[in-house]
């Protein structure tokens, strides 16, 4: 049963955390490669996980008995490695964001169409238990039709996660995360909104700003450490969201859907993932799954999903021009921040309007 070669290009906690034990647990993956610039991360998840290491990228790319490659690189790699991953024959499942432009992910997304290859995107808030649950429920408009949102996702920060575990981390790095936590964690939500909602996010307010963290040098980062944004959705629902990196208590990873005949609060309390409140006050709540978060890793789903999509010819969870549309919303949300207006997100995929 347990013949598909699997590639892992970077290997940072990513890679040590969901992609390679999500691999080793899977029933139809017998093998791992990986690939790190610093051949002792190679080595190390070698060693964890049973798999062996590649030299260089094109050393695994060029290997016929890898059919799947996971591209866990630093963002600013993702247009280069997955493009090529794809135009040598393999199925690829890449790391959010898809990439750091709109260009770039443009050169992805024609890779795999080129390729005939599968692209699927780590947005894998779509898998829990509790958002297909709620997706369900708008679909059918148990609560009628939703009016407007909020959603959130902060954490302490990508330095106490990050592979080193120091402020050195790439993440707050400009010309390699390139957006800060709305590349990080902003991202996830938005693709998660239009997954919910069935609709696509079109005008973008923002603030943004470094409040709270440093560089190694104990100056303040490059990119923002929290964001906050107004959203209006073509089909003309409203809501907030907010995303940051000095959630310093706990996680908050919840979302909140307000319909014309009630509430849906999806991962708002820690004893019920999904709780349902009718207009007229009846309460009713689910116990799903918690959703994971960096200090309880469990299995998010999302190489499961990309095996059997693999598998059994099935399109993606998340396709490339799905994750190119979310891009383009974190892309107005920032333009929106720097320059103080409302932005419009451009249908197109080409360009953003500022109003």
């Amino acid at each position: 049963m347990r013949r598909i070669k699997a590639g892992i290009i970077g290997c940072g906690s990513i890679a040590k955390n969901r992609h390679a034990p999500e691999y080793k647990a899977n029933p139809y993956v017998n093998e791992m490669v990986f690939y790190d610039r610093n051949p002792e991360r190679a080595a190390t998840l070698a060693d964890m996980f049973g798999g062996s290491t590649a030299h260089s990228v094109d050393e695994l790319l060029a290997d016929s008995t890898i059919q799947v490659v996971s591209d866990c690189s630093s963002n600013e790699y993702h247009h280069i490695f997955s493009t090529k991953a794809l135009l040598n024959g393999k199925h690829v499942l890449c790391e959010k964001p898809i990439s750091l432009t709109i260009d770039q992910a443009n050169q992805i997304v024609e890779a795999q169409k080129k390729s005939g290859k599968i692209l699927m995107v780590d947005h894998n808030q779509r898998l829990t238990r509790a958002h297909q649950k709620a997706k369900k429920m708008i679909e059918n408009q148990v609560l009628g039709k939703v009016l407007t949102f909020r959603t959130t996702f902060g954490h302490k920060g990508p330095e106490h996660w990050g592979i080193n575990k120091t402020n050195g981390t790439w993440f707050f790095k400009k010309d390699r995360s390139g957006f800060g936590v709305a590349g990080d964690l902003g991202i996830h939500k938005i693709d998660l909104l239009h997954y919910l909602l069935d609709d696509e996010i079109e005008q973008v307010s923002a603030f943004q700003g470094s409040l709270h963290k440093v560089t190694e040098a104990g100056d303040p980062i490059e990119v923002c450490d929290n964001i906050v944004c107004s959203l209006k959705t073509k089909q003309g629902r409203l809501g907030t969201a907010s995303f940051s990196w000095t959630y310093y208590g706990e996680e908050d990873n919840s979302t909140i859907i307000y319909c014309e005949n009630g509430i849906l609060k999806i991962y708002h309390s820690h004893e019920y993932q999904l709780e349902v409140i009718t207009k007229d006050g009846e309460k009713i709540n689910y116990k799903l799954e918690n959703i994971q978060t960096n200090d309880n890793q469990t299995n998010s789903g999302i190489i499961d999903a990309f095996i059997e999509c693999v598998r059994l010819d099935k399109p993606p969870i998340v396709s490339g021009e799905e994750a190119r549309s979310s891009l383009n919303v974190i892309l107005g949300m920032l333009e929106a921040a720097e320059t103080n207006r409302v932005v419009t997100v451009s249908s197109s995929i080409s360009s953003i309007k500022v109003n």
